[in-house]
């Protein structure tokens, strides 16, 4: 029994195909398949991904990386949510504003970092408005789908009870929608850390993970440590996911129960 619930946890099954890969690029890189003049044995990587984490400048890069990533996240929140609702409870403006979202949304914020340079002399701020902008849409357009997903019934119901349409935002659209709000901030979380390094490592600066790749690819073993800061990154965005994950788990059970019924 224990052994069948081993084999049937994702996170054995998650951490069991990673020593595989492990060992896979450790096997091609000792028998020659890999030469580790062009790419680094898998023990080696991981022997400096582990150094990284005792060195506190690369501590530093990543508490920088995190502070812009996490206050790029709380913007988009505060900024998205109330237009979503906005567009979603008003369709006229919806439609109105439609031609000009659609226009938006497909240009990458990569592609927008040399005009972001031209418009802000802070990186740090730079860094942010380039996440908020990335981080928006999977956030708004979450909560305008949210919206389309309230049982009309509910809402008919409060209505002929002489609630106002503020009351039946707050008491029925607003926790309808909450769930759906919850998967965007995660998705939307996962696009703000790949900005965040993004920005860092086109556009430079003082500290953040980017910057410190920038800095690796100038020493003598550089493959090992960009390929070693990129483990932390990974794992960075892995774990982050794994809490937003939790947290719509715990929070929204009902939810669960509900699409599992139906």
């Amino acid at each position: 029994m224990i052994v069948r619930g081993l084999l049937g946890s994702r996170l054995f099954c998650g951490a069991l195909g990673a020593a595989g890969l492990f060992c896979l690029l450790e096997a091609l890189g000792r028998t020659g398949v890999i030469s580790p003049a062009v790419f680094p044995l898998a023990s080696t990587v991981l022997t400096r991904a582990a150094g990284l984490a005792a060195d506190p400048d690369f501590r530093a890069d990543v508490v920088s990386t995190l502070g812009a990533w996490l206050f790029g996240l709380l913007l988009t929140v505060v900024v998205a949510v109330p237009a979503g609702f906005l567009l979603g409870t008003l369709p006229r403006v919806e439609r109105a504003l439609r031609p000009l979202l659609e226009f938006l949304r497909p240009i990458p914020s990569v592609a927008l970092i040399p005009l972001a340079l031209v418009l802000f002399s802070d990186k740090f701020e730079m860094e942010v408005t380039l996440i908020v902008y990335a981080a928006t849409w999977p956030v708004l357009i979450n909560t305008m789908y949210g919206l389309k997903d309230v049982d009309p019934l509910a809402k008919e119901t409060l209505r002929s009870f002489g609630f106002g349409p503020l009351a039946v935002l707050w008491r029925v659209s607003l926790p309808s929608t909450a769930p759906f709000i919850a998967t965007g901030v995660r998705l939307a979380a996962a696009v703000a850390l790949i900005v965040a390094i993004s920005a860092e490592l086109l556009a430079g600066g003082s500290s953040g993970i980017g910057v410190f790749l920038i800095k690796a690819g100038g020493s003598v073993e550089a493959v090992e440590y960009i390929v070693a800061a990129a483990i932390w990154a990974g794992v960075i965005g892995y774990v982050s996911n794994g809490l937003f994950v939790l947290a719509e788990r715990r929070m929204f059970r009902w939810y669960g129960a509900r699409t599992e019924a139906a």
